[in-house]
């Protein structure tokens, strides 16, 4: 007996919409280290709903990527921008590379600095502040703060100059120095390692909620610097990778990471 096409197209909709059984191998997502909360929240209410289980590593974006090309594992890689993921898809490790969030530079200071959003520049480019970043071309945050840079050596000649030689890499690189046992990477503002940080908007709202004393600045149109954040999944990996990355990308998935301060996007398919 033949079936119709009707009720195959229906047995195999109901087999893609039904929770799978736990998988043997867990589904292996490299994040970016600034979704560590939202991404840690969506993979667990993914693997709730689907009974999944869901590797989480998180770090800074480039690094992620290089340990990728060096011939570590991971079928999903979320970074916090679009030129990591893009470059593993040059290379064949992966296809389509899809923005499924974004995010904007914020300052965070140190309560005895004085600094609003019009005051901004002046005092980042005060030779007695020190300018903490995390580190270009390992992790993106440290990008942005560059791109930052450039930006203000459009409003006040020199300023590239100044600013990108007093900026503290103190995060995000191979070599940074890592955060006391029980500390997060503020340990460097609480420390006063540095008078101001440039780092993404949600990371600023987690570092305050852990330093109270810490002032976020929203910094002003003409210095805003935006993160489009992409994602890739492995070729060949599993029907499973390919369903935590549309999760992510869902309704749900984004109303967590707006929960967490992201820019949420329509649900792409």
């Amino acid at each position: 007996m033949k079936l119709c096409i009707n009720c195959l197209s229906f047995i195999a909709l109901v087999f893609l919409l039904a929770p799978l059984c736990l998988s043997a191998e867990p589904v292996k997502l490299y994040a970016a280290g600034s979704l560590k909360a939202a991404l840690g929240d969506v993979t667990a209410s993914y693997e709730k709903i689907y009974n999944i289980k869901v590797a989480t590593q998180f770090g800074p974006s480039g690094l992620l990527r290089k340990a990728i090309e060096d011939g570590e594992t991971a079928d999903v890689f979320a970074s916090a921008d679009m030129t990591h993921p893009e470059k593993l898809a040059s290379g064949g490790w992966g296809d389509r590379v899809v923005q499924f969030t974004r995010n904007q530079l914020c300052v965070l200071a140190r309560p005895e600095i004085e600094m609003t959003t019009e005051t901004l520049l002046s005092i980042l480019l005060n030779e007695k502040i020190r300018v903490g970043t995390s580190t270009p071309k390992a992790d993106p945050s440290g990008d942005y703060a560059w791109e930052l840079f450039k930006k203000a050596e459009k409003i006040k000649a020199g300023s590239f100059a100044i600013l990108s030689a007093k900026a503290l890499q103190l995060t995000g690189g191979p070599d940074s120095e890592k955060a006391p046992e029980g500390k997060t990477i503020w340990w460097v503002m609480s420390e006063k390692k540095a008078d101001v940080f440039l780092t993404y908007c949600t990371n600023a709202v987690l570092a305050q909620k852990e330093v109270p004393a810490l002032k976020i600045i929203k910094i002003n149109e003409d210095l805003s610097i935006g993160a489009d954040y992409g994602l890739i999944v492995r070729k060949g990996a599993s029907k499973e990778a390919s369903q935590l990355a549309e999760y992510i990308l869902s309704p749900e998935g984004q109303k967590i990471l707006g929960s967490y301060g992201f820019e949420t996007i329509a649900a792409q398919k």
